[in-house]
């Protein structure tokens, strides 16, 4: 297992014991703003043959009813689900486009395609650059918080 330590975090951890319970808006928009580092990348990773898959790609955030805790996740949009649904001649669904792009698929004789995996490598790409703009929003917001 790979241990790292996140820089700032003692002195995060030190304002948060000062300010108590971490507004709910404050954990939203950092974890928000992290999350957009991801989901720009995979939109622009994202293989383009007719440009629905960039267009598709989106945040969705987690509903939860634990307080301080926001996670968010890069998915495709529900509404573009008769774009990206691959249907045979009879019109029953076959795949899901977005899926096989990014895990790859295999074609009618056999033969695999191995995917893009352009979402995993935007997430394990950026992840140095993802948590410290979370630990970075997290502190210029509590700071705020502590001063107001």
């Amino acid at each position: 297992m790979a241990k790292f330590k996140i820089e700032g975090m003692k002195k995060l951890q030190r304002d948060l014991k000062k300010l108590g319970d971490v507004p709910q808006r404050t954990v939203t928009a950092a974890a928000r703003k992290g999350m957009n580092i991801a989901s720009k990348d995979a939109k622009v990773k994202a293989p383009v043959q007719t440009g629905d898959l960039k267009k598709g790609i989106k945040l969705v955030g987690e509903r939860t009813r634990t307080k301080g805790k926001k996670v968010y996740r890069v998915v495709f949009d529900r509404s573009m689900n008769d774009v990206f649904q691959k249907r045979n001649s009879l019109g029953d669904i076959t795949g899901y486009y977005p899926v096989s792009q990014e895990y790859g698929f295999f074609t009618k004789n056999g033969k695999y395609i191995p995917g893009f995996y352009f979402i995993r490598d935007s997430l394990s790409n950026n992840k140095r650059k993802i948590e410290d703009t979370i630990v970075n929003e997290m502190s210029k917001r509590i700071d705020k918080e502590l001063r107001g």
